[in-house]
């Protein structure tokens, strides 16, 4: 797991399980450090060798008489979240992103725009010569896999470094600069979901598991596919625990494609929000304890900014101003000849207009971009 900076155990690993907790519902998790941030904790501990440098962090003490830490954050603020398959027990298996998310806070701080870009989105991913990369036009999912080589150890790949070409990457194609990220394992988000006791979802179309059987268990390989029973999510308002969130959630032969796994993404997102806020996780400190402990090492953050910083600003960003927008896009390639994604213009353009402080107005005027709970 990366750690940023030097803090006692304890604060380290409520942090960066709070970030987790940033990845599916960025909004709750700052109002539940907020309330922690009051416990006790001891300056202490070291960085992981092998991290990325980190941006120094002290654990800061509130005071009445000075400002809350990320009161000189105003915004805009960009964060990366990408959820990524690891297959742990595949060894030297390159990390690949499998969802990449950028949650932007316009400047004021008072609402929140959550958008997906597909995996297999053509971009240009530029050199990286940390990882012998010498740069190409490939889908973007790959730049995760690209950038966690590491020259010398080829079955040592690294999550974090791989993390670091994919927000270059994202940056270059958004224009948009990245100020933090999370990464969240498939394992992480699965355990998050259960230690959250669960979560509720409107299925908004009947979705079949190419993966995962009716009990849970994996379905077995065969030639071209997978075959017995198929776990299946009916229409309608839904109770997931862990493995059924995330099976959900990565399927994308279905109709609509990976666009109707995207926008499954989000909802599923936008419904952990509110299951944390509904159930006051923040006025909890065994639950926050219990999600973290979940956790493992499952999560890697890598920011320029403090977590508990971004926390205390983005506290403030009610629900109902966390808006979930789907980018429409189409195939590229001649024939059969599959090369990948791109957006459409109207897509394109939401990134300009977004840039340029006019999201608001843009999404008034194409309002099937705005994904329905």
């Amino acid at each position: 797991m990366m750690v940023l900076g030097s803090m006692a155990p304890r604060r380290r690993w409520l942090l960066l399980g709070l970030t987790a907790l940033a990845v599916v519902a960025l909004i709750a998790a700052g109002t539940v450090v907020i309330t922690r941030l009051t416990g006790d904790s001891e300056p202490g501990g070291a960085p992981v060798a092998g991290s990325p440098t980190p941006s120094p962090v002290t654990t800061p003490t509130p005071s009445p008489s000075g400002p809350p830490p990320g009161a000189d954050i105003t915004g805009p603020l960009n964060l990366l979240l990408v959820g990524v398959d690891t297959r742990v027990s595949v060894p030297g298996w390159e990390p690949h992103a499998d969802a990449v998310l950028v949650l932007h806070v316009p400047k004021g701080l008072g609402q929140a725009y959550l958008f997906s870009l597909p995996r297999d989105l053509l971009v240009d991913i530029p050199a990286f010569p940390k990882a012998d990369y010498k740069g190409g036009k490939t889908k973007l999912t790959h730049a995760m896999s690209f950038g966690s080589r590491v020259p010398g150890k080829p079955k040592q790949p690294s999550t974090a470094q791989g993390y670091e070409l994919l927000r270059s990457t994202v940056s270059g194609y958004t224009g948009l600069r990245i100020d933090a990220g999370a990464v969240l394992t498939f394992n992480g988000f699965d355990r998050l979901v259960n230690a959250l006791g669960g979560v509720d979802i409107y299925v908004d179309q009947r979705v079949a598991s190419l993966h995962r059987r009716p009990d849970g268990k994996y379905r077995e390989s065969a030639p071209g596919g997978y075959t017995g029973p198929q776990q299946v999510y009916e229409k309608g308002e839904q109770h997931l625990n862990g493995w059924q969130a995330l099976d959900y959630a990565r399927q994308r032969y279905i109709t609509g494609g990976d666009y109707a796994r995207q926008r499954h993404q989000q909802q599923l997102i936008k419904a952990l929000t509110r299951k944390i806020l509904d159930e006051g996780l923040a006025r909890q400190p065994e639950r926050v304890d219990q999600v973290v402990a979940a956790l493992g090492d499952t999560l890697v953050y890598v920011g320029g900014q403090r977590i508990v910083d971004i926390a205390y600003a983005l506290s403030g960003v009610p629900e109902n101003r966390f808006t979930l927008v789907g980018l429409p896009g189409s195939g590229v390639g001649k024939g059969s000849a599959y090369r990948g994604e791109q957006l459409t213009g109207v897509g394109r353009k939401f990134i300009t207009e977004l840039r340029a402080g006019r999201a608001d107005t843009y999404l008034a005027a194409n309002p099937t971009l705005v994904v329905k709970n």
